[in-house]
């Protein structure tokens, strides 16, 4: 049965193990010239079980293995950056009196890719001897991180070691109308051609 967005999370868990323990995944072959970004979908309802019995335990059974992960949550680094910044009280506090616009906007600014987001997940690289390096949370800072402008920013900093963004929802590549992230199968992220699908891929 092949593995797809849809399977068994025991099934994308065994797919998975297979592919990040793999020589050809962790020395990058066969990507000819493409950066080593690889884009994990999933059913969006099945996101804690994805949490629980995917992502969690592949990265301790990939640490018995002796392959490392960098796991970076998008949302609890949000969290670090506001509280950084000294700003994650007034934002909390913000949140009930202005619109659902203004605090996007604020959100957006404050955690730009390019100036903030990037740099703390370069930070964090270069502090974490690793092999492969997750990248989840995509849902959890919708609207205000998207995930192809992370993938965008990304491209100069994360190309030495492969990269996987688990991502809720659908990542379709057609040679007629391109690739697209299609958030929680329903909201269209935006087009981003540089991943490919771990699940196709290998």
């Amino acid at each position: 049965m092949p593995v797809s967005a849809e399977s068994q999370t025991t099934e994308i868990y065994e797919h998975l193990l297979k592919v990040i323990n793999s020589e050809r995944f962790l020395k990058m072959q066969g990507l000819g010239n493409e950066i080593p970004f690889f884009i994990c979908p999933f059913d969006p309802a099945k996101t804690e079980k994805m949490n629980k019995e995917v992502i969690t335990p592949l990265i301790n059974q990939l640490k018995h293995k002796g392959v490392r992960v960098l796991r970076i949550d998008l949302y609890d680094l949000a969290i670090e950056l506001l509280k950084e910044r000294k700003i994650w009280k007034q934002t909390l506090e913000a949140e009930s009196d202005i619109s659902k616009s203004e605090l996007k906007d604020l959100l957006q600014g404050v955690l730009d890719p390019e100036t903030h987001l990037i740099p703390a997940i370069a930070k964090k690289m270069e502090s974490d001897g690793f092999e492969v390096m997750f990248l989840t949370g995509v849902g959890e800072v919708f609207p205000y991180i998207r995930s192809h402008t992370v993938l965008n920013n990304l491209q100069s900093t994360a190309k030495d070691k492969p990269m996987i963004m688990f991502f809720p929802g659908e990542y379709n590549q057609s040679p007629e109308k391109g690739s697209s992230l299609n958030l929680f199968g329903k909201l269209l992220d935006d087009n981003y051609y540089r991943a490919f699908n771990i699940y196709k891929h290998f």
